[in-house]
């Protein structure tokens, strides 16, 4: 599974924490946000929720991993945009339970409210239990054929009610995606995993530099 992971500023310094945690078997990790507070561009959740917008829409990775300071920001940002299906997570229950029921492709973390002493090691067992099994398994299991069908409605409805990516991107206002074109790993995860339309996001992306 490819993972990407879209630290914002606030939790820049948790980039560490988070990349240590994802050293699991099976997983390609790509840190294509910040890494610590002195990075630039400077991202807020504004930027990093696009960035799992993109990567995810454009089939650039699998699952993308987010957060702030309170997780609350970047859940928020990256669900105005269509096919991003995430979870608010603050321990190893919530991250299987998310896995199981709800098949989302992003998890937002708190990486500064309550991160105290061992967090790291709350992370670790975060992500070997959202990985640990098959995800939409559903729980209880007698639940699973309803909540397939839950999940199903859900990707329908965001089909429906949201413009397509290309277009969202083009109309915002530009100094959100400008900012985007000057992270490299970023552009080149999405160009090089994107397909067509990760290669013409792209290059939108660096017309605007």
């Amino acid at each position: 599974m490819r993972i990407a992971v879209v630290n914002e500023v606030s939790a820049s310094h948790r980039n560490h924490d988070i990349l240590a945690a994802l050293d699991l078997p099976g997983l390609k990790v790509y840190n294509v946000g910040m890494s610590c507070p002195e990075d630039r561009p400077e991202l807020t959740y504004i930027h990093t929720g696009l960035m799992a917008a993109a990567l995810l829409g454009t089939g650039a990775c699998d699952f993308v991993v987010g957060g702030c300071g309170t997780g609350q920001g970047f859940i928020n940002s990256a669900m105005q945009y269509p096919g991003v299906f995430a979870g608010l997570i603050l321990d190893p229950l919530d991250a299987w339970l998310f896995s199981q029921i709800n098949g989302g492709n992003c998890v937002s973390l708190a990486l500064n409210k309550g991160y105290g002493w061992a967090s790291d090691i709350n992370l670790k067992y975060i992500f070997q239990r959202l990985f640990q099994d098959e995800s939409g398994g559903g729980y209880p299991p007698h639940r699973g054929e309803s909540q397939r069908e839950s999940r199903e409605m859900l990707q329908t409805i965001s089909r429906l009610s949201h413009r397509g990516l290309m277009e969202i991107v083009q109309a915002l206002d530009q100094s959100i995606p400008k900012q985007l074109s000057k992270c490299e790993a970023f552009c080149t995860l999405l160009a090089e995993n994107g397909g067509e339309l990760g290669d013409r996001l792209a290059a939108y992306l660096k017309g605007l530099s």
